[in-house]
């Protein structure tokens, strides 16, 4: 005998009063990874056209979320505990501007603008990943965005001709790989893109196929970190393979997981020395060379030496956030033809603009990020929460590394994607194990929500 209350229950799950609001939350969704995924595309986003389109669509995804959110009635936001650091450092830019501690106003307020940006996409993420189906829904969509990525930057290196997609020259001229002017920004986004598809190789993320496609994906990234000749990348690279190497290692009968892992990196190799191993082997064979003459007295370490007396003249609340390229000049003590438009280091160049204050409430930042992840490590290959927190946890280590010779936070499509990790990696555990999802025998009654 069938019920009619059952009956009647289904049809207002397809076109009920809720199905509005279930759009909505789908547009979010994909609007804000679609962001994300977009950016890297447009140049890095470095361009004026390609930051306004990040900046409107963010603040048009925060808008259609608040909307839905007064429309049902239910201003209910997720928190999390990265937010908190986020709010701190927002504050230190509005003493900036309000005290007039800030060297040029126009520069703070741009940057700021950009920072707002990258805050609402990291509040939005919170507030929509909220499914394991969600999880495995990113895992496949960002292994085969990286893998398309590195393939074009593959082909684009075997038959390049100076032009970014092969039909736009850079106005100032760059070491082009991938959409990127600069090769090392592209191993940037390599290093926040690769841990996604090895966790996906190596766990419970994905199955049959598609985990074999993403073993293929990774290995493919690494192999353009190395072709793209970039040095910072390479070193990043082996700090990520260095901890995950250490996780595998210790889980028991970790055999199967360290064989996959060799593959990859067997894989990875034979690509590396098939597309251009001799010209690799000469970048490594002058890294000796080249890393001697910076230390002696290269570009990047005068930058520095510059840098540290422009944060000892104003140590506690910076110059003012992204205006660095423009107080530079007063305290240049070499000559160039180049415009230093970045520190090409991170954490100086934080130290300038921020100052102390800015520094020390980045550092909580991070801490936060790591604290929270390595708690969730425990079962990381059928645990969703521990996956997501290792792919996390590794890319954003990738960029921390990178950042002490390089400025790929600067890039705002590299730095949009790093402050979302890690946002969740400081996520609070709310997945459903992954087997949960593979369960298909129980049948489903109608009219009834399943876990």
């Amino acid at each position: 005998m069938r019920s009619p209350v059952l009956i009647a229950v289904q049809p207002e799950s397809v076109s009920g009063p809720r199905a509005l609001p279930s759009v909505l939350d789908q547009v979010v969704f994909y609007g804000v990874f679609g962001v994300l995924l977009f950016a890297p595309l447009a140049f890095g986003t470095t361009e004026p056209w390609s930051v306004f389109v990040l900046e409107s669509a963010s603040a048009a995804l925060g808008v259609i979320w608040l909307f839905r959110q007064v429309m049902t009635g239910e201003l209910q936001i997720r928190g999390n505990a990265e937010f908190l650091p986020m709010a701190a450092f927002a504050a230190l830019v509005a003493v900036q501007l309000f005290t007039g501690r800030t060297s040029y106003r126009h520069d703070t307020i741009a940057q700021a603008m950009l920072y707002a940006a990258y805050g609402i996409l990291c509040f939005l993420v919170i507030q929509v990943l909220r499914r394991t189906s969600q999880v495995r829904a990113l895992a496949e969509i960002f292994t085969l965005y990286g893998f398309g990525v590195a393939l074009f930057g593959l082909v684009q290196g075997i038959d390049p001709n100076g032009k970014l997609y092969w039909m736009r020259r850079p106005h100032l001229g760059g070491w082009i790989y991938g959409p990127y002017v600069n090769h090392n920004h592209y191993a940037g986004l390599m290093e926040m893109l690769l841990p996604i598809s090895l966790v996906v190789a190596l766990g419970d993320v994905l199955e049959g196929p598609r985990k074999t496609v993403a073993g293929i994906a990774a290995a493919v990234m690494a192999c353009t970190i190395f072709l793209s000749g970039s040095r910072g990348g390479m070193l990043a690279f082996a700090v990520e393979m260095a901890i995950l190497g250490a996780i595998v290692i210790r889980r028991r009968r970790s055999r199967k997981f360290a064989l996959t892992l060799g593959l990859i990196f067997v894989l990875s190799g034979g690509l590396i020395a098939w597309l251009g191993g001799g010209q690799l082997t000469k970048r490594l064979a002058a890294l000796h060379a080249d890393t001697r003459m910076e230390l002696e007295g290269g570009t990047r370490v005068n930058i520095n030496r510059d840098g540290l007396k422009m944060f000892q003249s104003k140590p506690w609340l910076g110059w003012g956030l992204g205006v660095f390229p423009t107080v530079y000049p007063q305290y240049r003590t070499f000559y160039t033809n180049f415009f230093v438009n970045e520190a090409h280091d991170d954490y100086l160049q934080l130290l300038v603009e921020m100052g102390g204050l800015g520094f020390v409430t980045m550092l909580c930042f991070l801490s936060i990020a790591y604290y929270r992840s390595i708690r969730k490590l425990h079962d990381w290959p059928k645990e969703p929460n521990a996956a997501v927190a290792l792919a996390a946890m590794l890319g954003i280590t990738g960029i921390l590394v990178h950042s002490f010779v390089d400025f790929n936070l600067q890039i705002p499509a590299n730095a949009a994607l790093f402050y979302v990790l890690c946002v969740v990696a400081a996520m609070k555990p709310q997945f459903a194990p992954f087997h949960r999802a593979r369960q298909r025998h129980r049948p489903e009654i109608p009219g009834t929500l399943s876990a």
